[in-house]
C-alpha cells in the first residue's frame, strides 16, 4: 500500500526530488563482495560496490527500483523509500548456481576476466600448475623435476619461465629480475592454489599499473580472506604421489575480522627411471580487520620450500639408438632446491564515497640452487658440462594507488594514479661448472645485483554511457649496480634508464550483451642488470607496440563469446641466457594472432569452454625462410566440458592442444604438437567429497617441454643438434578425499 502512495505522489505533483542513495552488499557469510553492479531500472544510472561492499547511487528519487546483481548470486531487488536516503542500506546476496544466462555483458566491469571468473565456479583450481591455466590461451609446461617454475606459453611467446608476462599475488611480484637461471623467473608453488579467490588479468601492453615484463599480458592472483569451510584434503597416486592440504578458518564468520591458515604438503618420484624424489611444503596465513567502516587492513605471511632431483631433457638420439628409456636420463644428478618467505600488509582506506587509496608493503627472502646439464659432453668430454645456477635475494616493495570517480556533465570519470617501488638485493648470483653437484669445476659468473625499479602512472577513464575511452601513462625508473666478484680489482658497475609508455584504450556498447573494443599500448620488458652493465646501459628496455580489436558477445541467452586479432612488435632485446651466462642479440620480432573463447551453459548442469589461438611470430631482421621464432606456438586449444550436482556427482573432462611449431630459425627442426586429455568425478556425501583425477586419460607419448640444442654424448666424437625433450606424464590416477567442517 505505502509503495502504491509513493508512487502516486510522483504522478500527482509531477517531479520527486533525486537524491544519493548508499549501500553495503554482503554474502551470507558477511563478507563484502564487491563489482556487485547496482541499476536504479528507472533512471539506468549505476554503479559498482567497492572492495568493501560500499556503493553510491545518485539520481535515486523515492519509488525507484534497483536492481542488484552479481553472477552466482540471486538477483535482488530493493523499491525506495523516502527513509532509504538517511541512512546506509545493507544487502545481503545468496549464492546460487551459475546461471550464464542472467549474464549482461555491459554491466561486467572487465568482461574478458569474466571469463576466469566463469571457469572458477565451473572447474576449481586444484593444482599450482591450474593456477596459470586459468589464463585463456595460456600453455605451460614442466622441464625439472616438478620443483622448478614452469615454461609458459602465450600470444606467440615461448615466455620460458616469466620474461613477457607479468605475474603478482596480492600486490606481491612472483617474477625475478636478473634470477640465476633466467630474466623474469616466476615461481608460483609457493601459492596454495585452494587459497586463490580471484584472477585479474589481461593480455597485451596496455594496463598502465602494469610495468617490466608486461608484453604479451598479465596475471593478478588474490587470495580469499576466509574458506566457505574448514576442511582437510588427503590425495594419493600413481609413482608415490601424495598431497595432504589443511584449510582452517582461525575466526568466526565476521563482517569485522578474518583469519585462515592453510597448509599443503606434496611428494611425488614422477614417472622417470631415476625417482624425482620431489617434495613440497606450504604454509600461508593471512588475518583481515575492519579497523573502522572506511579502513581495513590485512597481513599474511607465507613460507614454501621445495627439493628435487630430476630426469632433465634428453635427445631423441638416445632414446632411438636404445641408450635410455623417454623417461630414462643422460644425468640423473640434475636437481635442485628453492625456498620463498613472503610478509605482505595491505591497507585499504575509503577517504570517502568516492575515493579509494590502496597500498601494500612487502618483503620477500628468496633462495634458489639448480644442477642442470644441457649439453652433456659437449664442451667437457672428460668431467661432462653440470652447471650450477644460485643465488640468495631478499625483496623489499610497496604499492600505492588512488581510485576516484565522479560526475561531469553526464560523464562517469574514473581515475587511477600509482606510485610504486621494488628493490632486489641479490646475493652470490652464480653461475657454475660443477661434477655431480659435488665439485665445482670453475666459476663463469659470481657477483652481488642490486636493482631498483621506481614508478608511477596515471590512468583516466572516460564514460559517455556506451562508449569509453581510457587514455594512461605510466613511468618506470631503474638503478642497476652490479659487483662482479671475479675481476681481480673491486669496481662496482652502475647505470640507470627510465622509459615512458603511454596507453590508450576504446570500448562501445552498442547493446547490453554486445561490447566492442580497440586497445593501443606500449610495454617493455626489462634487462638482467648484468646485461645492463655490459651494454652501458644501451638498448636495455626494448619496448612492445601492442594492438587489440575485438568484442564480447553473447549472442544467445547462454551463450558467451569473445574474440581479439592483435598485433605485437618488440623492439631489439638483449637477453641474458642464464644457462650460459651469457648475452645473446635476438633484433626486432613481429607477433599477430587471432584470440577465440567461447562459454556455453547447455544445461543448469552442463557447461561447455574452449579457447583457441592461432599465432604468427616472425624475426623482423632475418632474411625470409631464416626468421622463423625458435619455439613460438603457433596454434593452441584448450577446453572441456564439466557437470555439476548431479546426484551429488560433478566433474568433466578437459583437453589441451599444442599444435608442431618451429625449433630454429629456418624450421629445419621441428617440436611436435600434442593433444591431452584429462578427466576427472567427485562424489559429494555429507561432509565428505570423493574424487578421482586421471591425467593423460588415453595415455598418450607426449614431450612437454622440447628446444633444439646441440649436445654431444659420452660415446660421440661430434656433436649433434636435434630436438631435447622433457617427457611429458603417461596415464596418472590419483584418489583424494576432502572432510568438510
Amino acid at each position: 500500500m505505502k509503495y502504491s502512495i509513493y508512487i502516486l505522489m510522483i504522478f500527482c505533483f509531477g517531479y520527486v526530488q533525486s537524491q544519493t542513495i548508499k549501500g553495503k552488499i554482503y554474502d551470507t557469510f558477511a563478507n563484502p563482495l564487491d563489482g556487485a553492479y547496482v541499476l536504479n531500472t528507472t533512471s539506468e544510472n549505476h554503479t559498482h560496490t567497492l572492495e568493501n561492499g560500499k556503493f553510491v547511487l545518485d539520481n535515486v528519487s523515492v519509488g525507484n527500483t534497483l536492481t542488484i546483481r552479481l553472477l552466482g548470486f540471486e538477483t535482488q531487488q530493493l523499491v525506495v523509500r523516502a527513509e532509504d536516503f538517511t541512512k546506509e542500506q545493507t544487502i545481503t546476496l545468496k549464492d546460487k548456481i551459475f546461471q550464464l544466462d542472467e549474464l549482461i555483458v555491459k554491466q561486467e566491469i572487465n568482461p574478458l576476466q569474466l571469463i576466469t571468473k566463469l571457469d572458477m565456479k565451473t572447474n576449481p583450481v586444484n593444482s599450482s600448475q591450474e593456477i596459470l591455466r586459468r589464463v585463456p590461451g595460456l600453455f605451460i609446461g614442466q622441464h625439472a623435476g616438478g620443483g622448478k617454475a614452469e615454461q609458459i606459453f602465450l600470444r606467440g611467446f615461448d615466455v620460458d619461465h616469466g620474461t613477457d608476462i607479468a605475474i603478482s599475488v596480492d600486490g606481491m611480484p612472483v617474477n625475478m629480475v636478473s634470477h640465476a637461471h633466467g630474466q623474469g623467473y616466476a615461481d608460483l608453488h609457493f601459492v596454495i592454489p585452494e587459497t586463490i579467490g580471484k584472477v585479474d588479468l589481461g593480455k597485451g601492453a596496455y594496463y598502465a599499473d602494469q610495468g617490466n615484463f608486461n608484453t604479451a599480458g598479465y596475471v593478478s592472483f588474490s587470495t580469499k580472506e576466509r574458506f566457505k569451510n574448514n576442511q582437510i584434503k588427503i590425495e594419493a597416486g600413481d609413482f608415490n604421489t601424495l598431497r595432504t592440504v589443511g584449510l582452517f578458518n582461525l575466526f568466526e564468520a565476521s563482517a569485522k575480522e578474518d583469519m585462515f591458515l592453510a597448509l599443503e604438503y606434496l611428494e611425488s618420484d614422477g614417472p622417470f627411471n631415476s625417482a624425482q624424489n620431489f617434495n613440497r611444503i606450504n604454509l600461508a596465513t593471512k588475518y583481515t580487520t575492519q579497523l573502522s567502516d572506511n579502513n581495513k587492513i590485512s597481513v599474511s605471511g607465507s613460507h614454501f620450500t621445495s627439493r628435487w632431483d630430476a630426469s632433465g631433457q634428453v635427445p631423441i638420439r638416445a632414446v632411438v639408438q636404445g641408450l635410455i628409456t623417454r623417461f630414462g636420463a643422460i644425468d640423473d644428478t640434475e636437481g635442485g632446491k628453492t625456498s620463498r618467505t613472503n610478509f605482505n600488509v595491505n591497507y585499504n582506506k575509503f577517504i570517502s564515497d568516492n575515493t579509494t587509496l590502496k597500498t601494500n608493503a612487502y618483503y620477500t627472502h628468496y633462495d634458489f640452487e639448480l644442477y642442470s646439464n644441457f649439453t652433456f659432453f659437449l664442451n667437457d668430454p672428460i668431467n661432462g658440462d653440470q652447471i650450477r645456477q644460485r643465488e640468495d635475494r631478499d625483496i623489499f616493495g610497496f604499492n600505492s594507488r588512488l581510485n576516484s570517480f565522479f560526475s561531469w556533465n553526464d560523464i562517469n570519470i574514473d581515475i587511477n594514479a600509482g606510485i610504486g617501488v621494488r628493490n632486489d638485493a641479490i646475493s652470490n648470483n652464480e653461475l657454475s661448472r660443477t661434477r655431480n653437484r659435488t665439485e665445482t669445476l670453475e666459476n663463469v659468473s659470481l657477483g652481488n645485483v642490486n636493482e631498483t625499479n621506481s614508478y608511477s602512472f596515471l590512468e583516466t577513464v572516460f564514460d559517455f554511457g556506451k562508449f569509453k575511452i581510457t587514455p594512461a601513462l605510466r613511468w618506470d625508473y631503474f638503478k642497476y649496480i652490479y659487483d662482479d666478484a671475479l675481476l681481480l680489482d673491486y669496481r662496482t658497475q652502475s647505470n640507470t634508464k627510465s622509459i615512458l609508455t603511454p596507453k590508450l584504450q576504446f570500448s562501445y556498447d552498442p547493446t547490453d550483451n554486445l561490447n566492442v573494443f580497440l586497445k593501443s599500448g606500449i610495454g617493455f620488458h626489462g634487462n638482467d642488470t648484468r646485461v645492463v652493465v655490459a651494454q652501458r646501459g644501451e638498448k636495455i628496455l626494448p619496448k612492445a607496440y601492442s594492438i587489440d580489436i575485438g568484442l564480447n558477445w553473447k549472442p544467445f541467452s547462454k551463450l558467451f563469446f569473445n574474440a581479439a586479432f592483435w598485433y605485437l612488435e618488440l623492439d631489439q632485446e638483449f637477453v641474458y641466457v642464464g644457462d650460459e651466462g651469457v648475452v645473446e642479440p635476438s633484433g626486432k620480432t613481429r607477433r599477430l594472432g587471432l584470440d577465440l573463447s567461447a562459454r556455453y551453459q547447455i544445461k543448469d548442469w552442463l557447461y561447455f569452454d574452449t579457447d583457441i589461438t592461432y599465432t604468427q611470430s616472425r624475426s623482423l631482421d632475418a632474411p625470409k625462410g631464416e626468421d622463423h621464432i625458435p619455439l613460438a606456438p603457433k596454434f593452441t586449444a584448450t577446453g572441456g566440458i564439466s557437470f555439476d550436482k548431479i546426484h551429488n556427482f560433478s566433474g568433466g573432462f578437459r583437453y589441451r592442444y599444442l599444435g608442431d611449431r618451429a625449433a630454429n630459425e629456418d624450421n629445419s627442426i621441428v617440436a611436435k604438437g600434442y593433444t591431452i586429455v584429462d578427466a576427472n568425478v567427485n562424489y559429494t556425501w555429507r561432509n565428505f567429497n570423493i574424487g578421482v583425477t586421471i591425467e593423460n586419460l588415453f595415455n598418450s607419448e607426449w614431450n612437454e617441454t622440447q628446444f633444439a640444442t646441440e649436445s654431444r654424448l659420452f660415446n660421440e666424437s661430434e656433436s649433434v643438434e636435434e630436438i631435447h625433450f622433457t617427457p611429458g606424464t603417461p596415464f596418472f590416477a590419483k584418489v583424494g578425499v576432502t572432510y568438510s567442517f
